[in-house]
Order: structure tokens, then sequence, then C-alpha cells
């Protein structure tokens, strides 16, 4: 089952809208067969594993890391083509977290005579597809936030310095969660202060290509240059979240110049409604999104009490500074048990630099263990 999510994960990012499964097929002691969903449209991880290990099949013991799928889609359903082969026993991770689906193709397998574990390792398997399991259970985007902070919780010094905060392993990492995402978010300030690229510029092992996520840029006003990268730049998509308060004409040659113009609420008259834009978003069928910044940005979402999971890069430095930026601006809480409920996950230490995983305890559309 280890190997079967190690092989899920290696096409996260790239499976969109559809889960990251793996599938690893056992007889006699030995590895017959191994598969993996590559992308939306393709063959399912079950059907390539199968492929692999053709005769070898029947009786066998299959690891996947879902529960195989009971659906006509753009495939037979998974469940009756493991039934057909004859397979012996069928282990997986976890039910289909969609309530619609949820262990009928488990009753499909049973009913075929065909023995079916549920559970093993199914924590593992859950945070694996965490954003497909909010996407079914709530139909909203996943919403994780990447902070790069000095120790002290500073993104820039009073001077407005920030090269670099974090080392090369960091920013390398941020690349890689750039190519498990749908989009990318930042706001106007970001843009107007660095004319980031927003793209994805590293290789994953056995991808002929990047991912590359939708950059989506909140900009209430409409003050994006049409000269900025993320506007001239077409490596991927520019959504431009903004709101009346934007010029006509402006988002008029917004539009001409190829970017994606979506008009949402205006909140408090100065800032965008940020359930509603991510309403929008989802529409636009992205079901995750990195917020990469800045400061207001990150503010904002955690004001919102929007975030699902945080990962919080530290460097070496302290910078210290009472005019010193903070990696989380916007209005903050007053009393400390209004904080969001953070659970750690994970600390990593790399090359001097610490990475912390947390997840809001609160966060919709979490999967809940349950059984048939």
């Amino acid at each position: 089952m280890r190997k079967a999510l190690e092989l899920a994960k290696s096409a996260l990012g790239y499976t969109s809208p559809n889960p990251a499964v793996g599938c690893v097929i056992v007889k006699d002691g030995e590895i017959v067969g191994t598969g993996y969903h590559h992308k939306a449209g393709t063959p399912h991880a079950e059907v390539w594993a199968l492929r692999e290990a053709g005769e070898k099949a029947k009786g066998a013991t299959v690891y996947v890391t879902l529960e195989p799928c009971a659906h006509y889609g753009r495939t037979p359903p998974c469940a009756r083509t493991l039934a057909e082969k004859g397979v012996g026993k069928v282990v997986m991770a976890m039910l289909d977290p969609n309530p619609r689906v949820s262990g009928k193709g488990a009753a499909i397998l049973r009913k075929a005579g065909i023995a079916v574990e549920v559970g093993l390792l199914s924590k593992e398997a859950a945070q694996l597809n965490e954003v497909f399991i909010k996407n079914m259970m709530v139909q909203k985007p996943f919403i994780a936030v990447k902070l790069a902070q000095s120790l002290d919780g500073r993104t820039a010094s009073r001077t407005g310095n920030s090269k670099w905060i974090t080392n090369e392993w960091a920013r390398n990492y941020g690349h890689y969660l750039r190519s498990i995402y749908d989009g990318i978010l930042v706001g106007i300030n970001t843009v107007l202060a660095d004319n980031p690229l927003l793209t994805c510029r590293i290789e994953r092992e056995g991808q002929p290509a990047p991912h590359q996520p939708v950059r989506i840029v909140l900009d209430a006003k409409g003050r994006t240059p049409l000269k900025s990268l993320v506007v001239t730049d077409k490596t991927t998509p520019t959504i431009i979240m903004t709101t009346s308060a934007c010029p006509v004409e402006k988002m008029k040659a917004l539009k001409n110049a190829g970017v994606r113009v979506i008009l949402a609420p205006l909140q408090d008259n100065q800032s965008i409604n940020l359930p509603e834009a991510l309403k929008f978003l989802h529409e636009e069928g992205l079901t995750s999104i990195l917020v990469e910044g800045g400061s207001t940005v990150q503010g904002s979402f955690f004001d919102a009490r929007l975030v699902d999971k945080v990962y919080a890069f530290m460097g070496d430095k302290v910078i210290g500074g009472v005019g010193a930026l903070p990696s989380v601006g916007g209005y903050g809480v007053d009393e400390l048990d209004e904080c969001l409920p953070l659970v750690y996950d994970s600390v990593e230490l790399h090359e001097n630099n610490v990475l912390l995983t947390a997840y809001n305890a609160n966060r919709e559309g979490a999967y809940v263990h349950w059984h048939h």
C-alpha cells in the first residue's frame, strides 16, 4: 500500500480534478503489476496495473489507494473490471468520499465473491487526496497558504528588503507546491512590487513538463499593469478577480490582452468578498489554490477563516523592527481564542531552514473515517 501511495503521489497535481490513485497487484508474495492514474481522461490506476499483471491477476491481491470506481465515466467501472479478471482480494485504503458513490465499488466486488478490506493506511490516503475529498464533500476549493518568513515571522525588513529570507531548498519546495495545486493566488501589491512570473519552474520525476497552476490576482480596483508578466506571459492562464471599482476600459484592455476577468462583489466598499470569489474560482474548475501572498492577502484569508492548510517556511534569520512587514497582515484577532485552531502535521529541517505544515482543525470537508 505504501508503494501504491508513492505511485499515486508521483502524479499529484496532474490528475486534477480526478484523485491521485495508485495500485499494486501481488501474487504469491511478488509484485506482478503496478499502475497509477496519470491524468484526467486517461486509464485509471487499476487498468494500468491489470495490463501489466496479465494472466497473473487471477486470484491475486490488489492494493489500491482509493475505492475502485463503480460508474461508467470515460472508462468502464474499475470494480467491474477487477471482478472480470477474477482477482482474489482487494485491499483499499479508503472508500470514495463522494457520498453518491461511496461503498458502491466495494459492493460490486463483494457481490462477485471477492474479499474486500477497507482502511489500510487510510490516514495517508486521505491526506494524499485532501483536495479531492474537500471538493467532493463541500464543493469548494482547498485553500493552502504558503508563508516564507524569518524566525520572527517577517517577510521583509522595515526598508522592504526580502531577498533572500529562505534558502534555495525552500524556494524549490515552493515550486513543487505550485506543481500540485490548481491555482496560485497573490494580491495586487505583490504584482506591483515584484512583477512575479508565478509559474512552476521545476521538473518532476517521470513528468514530461511542469504542471502549471492558473495564476489568480486579487485586484479590486483593476491596477494590474498591462505590461506585467502575469498579463504578457502565456505559459499559463491568468485570472484577475476584480470588482465594480475597476474602470470598464481597464477590464476591456485586460480581456483584450488575453486575461480572464472575473467580477466579484465588494466588501466594505474596498476589498473583494473572498468566499464569493472562491465560489467563482471553483466554477472555473479550480479544485485547489495555493495562496502565496503577500501580507495583506494572507491576512484576509486568515481573517475570513478560509485556510485549510499552512506551509510555513522559516529561514535562519531574525529581522526584527516594529516596522518590518509581518507574514500575515490583515485585521488579526482581538482575543486569542479567536485564532484559527491549528494542528501541526509535520516539521522538517533542511539546509538550516524549517518547514512547518499545519491544518485548520475546523476545516470543512475533511475525511471522516466511516465504514460500511
